[in-house]
């Protein structure tokens, strides 16, 4: 797994919650997981700050919903 400065993994921690607010109980495990797995791949590709994480959560949870409902 990829090492990551302390801001980063703050900034990713802050976006998932930010993004799993609304989700009852604030998401389950799964979803939650998702959504950090394209937080981390975003980071690993230099996008670290909150402003440019944000629009990749939600995206995430886009795409889970979008399953759900398919």
């Amino acid at each position: 797994m990829a090492k990551f400065d302390e801001r980063t993994i703050a900034n990713m921690d802050v976006v998932l919650e930010e993004a799993c607010r609304d989700l009852p109980n604030g998401g389950d495990h799964k979803s939650r997981k998702y959504v950090a797995k394209k937080l981390m791949q975003s980071v690993k590709k230099g996008n670290v700050t909150l402003e440019g994480l944000r629009p990749v959560a939600r995206r995430a949870l886009s795409e889970l919903s979008s399953r759900k409902s398919g």
